[in-house]
């Protein structure tokens, strides 16, 4: 494993010129009337979106943004791994934290909550909170490198953040996630429980239980029937990424405009904007996320992960406890609500908060509720932490 090198977003100035050739080529479909998006995204929004992408997007003032955060590059198992690492500032040692994102976001998603978290008094916070923020791009997705090999699912990233945490000189720390983020920081609490100090979710895999586990209840059943209805209606995107990535990925890497629409819809469908993404993520943040896939070349090697997934499922064995205890924060306009008691069987839940407002983008959406919750969490787990 190699030493962490400092890296800078440098895109070149030929491949702005070739996204806008391709935006202003772009040939596009008919439609039937949908201003509710039931058959996929709306063509006028993407053709909206598209337009502004092209002669409206400042990509360079995003990328001086982007670049004032402290970013990384470390080879880990072979695999160069960008990612973000932001000091705390306040009068204890900070509490290292691994930040774990999902699909289709990226370590842009953190980059609103980055400084609520390593310097909480800037923010109306207590000073003693503060964290040594991690933010690692997942393999194959980002500027982190893609795997040349089958089997890089969750688990198998867990295992490599564990190796960029000891690089760094954090025998322990805490983990946070949403979406794949969730399942990395679950299966690091699940095989690291004397390094991870504690897990704070913002999203929760649909199923937990062991066939012989004791029975559902009614809320359980519930739920369990709700994420089954859930997958029938919106989820086509899994049942191909997780089956056939690559052929999904050829047009997604060659046209812009395919690869704004197929990112955009999840973004509407699953924050809480009540149809106007806009309302709970400005569009230079949904576009700065859309670029960074687009200029990086992995938007193909960011779909195996489901496919992978699928190969190595995060499955309990019956009675199975994951030790570190366990925050949990339900958004209402998440993709899954499983009860409590569900989440129960497995983790030590010790705080569960049900968020006023909010969807499955939780860091770009609400920064300023998560980053408390992450806070309150973790602040009477941080007396044994001495970070390295």
């Amino acid at each position: 494993m190699s030493a962490p090198v400092p890296f800078r977003i440098a895109i070149p100035e030929a491949d702005l010129a070739d996204l806008r050739a391709r935006l202003a080529a772009t040939r596009w479909p008919d439609e039937v009337n949908d201003d509710h998006w039931s058959y996929g995204t709306s063509l006028t929004f993407l053709k909206d979106l598209a337009a502004y992408w092209r002669d409206g997007f400042d990509w360079r003032a995003v990328e001086a943004r982007l670049n004032a955060l402290p970013q990384f590059m470390i080879e880990i198992d072979g695999l160069p791994i960008h990612f973000v690492h932001a000091k705390g500032r306040g009068p204890a040692p900070p509490l290292p934290l691994v930040i774990s994102h999902g699909w289709p976001g990226s370590f842009v998603e953190m980059e609103r909550i980055i400084p609520m978290l390593t310097d909480p008094a800037a923010h109306g916070g207590d000073p003693a909170d503060a964290f040594d923020v991690v933010v690692p791009s997942l393999p194959g997705f980002g500027f982190s490198g893609r795997p040349t090999a089958a089997g890089c699912g969750p688990q198998a990233i867990a295992g490599m953040w564990g190796k960029l945490m000891a690089a760094l000189d954090y025998p322990r720390f805490g983990v946070q996630g949403g979406d794949w983020g969730s399942a990395v920081s679950i299966w690091l609490a699940r095989t690291l429980p004397e390094r991870v100090i504690g897990a704070h979710l913002n999203f929760m895999i649909s199923s937990l239980q062991a066939a012989e586990d004791k029975p559902l209840t009614e809320a359980e059943r519930a739920y369990v029937a709700s994420a089954v209805r859930w997958r029938d209606s919106e989820g086509g995107y899994y049942a191909i990424q997780s089956t056939k990535p690559q052929t999904l990925g050829y047009g997604l890497t060659d046209s812009p405009v395919a690869l704004a629409a197929w990112i955009a819809e999840k973004f509407r469908t699953w924050s809480d904007c009540n149809g106007d993404v806009a309302r709970a993520i400005p569009i230079d943040a949904l576009l700065a996320n859309i670029a960074v896939y687009w200029f990086s070349g992995n938007i193909t090697s960011s779909l195996r992960i489901y496919k992978e997934n699928k190969a190595r499922p995060l499955h309990f064995a019956p009675g199975e406890r994951v030790l570190p205890p366990v925050g949990f924060a339900h958004f209402p306009k998440e993709i899954l609500h499983p009860p409590r008691s569900y989440v129960e069987r497995v983790f030590d839940v010790r705080q569960w908060t049900d968020m006023p407002r909010g969807g499955h983008f939780a860091a770009m959406e609400q920064p300023d509720l998560l980053a408390a919750e992450i806070r309150r969490f973790f602040r009477p787990l941080r007396t044994p932490v001495t970070p390295g």
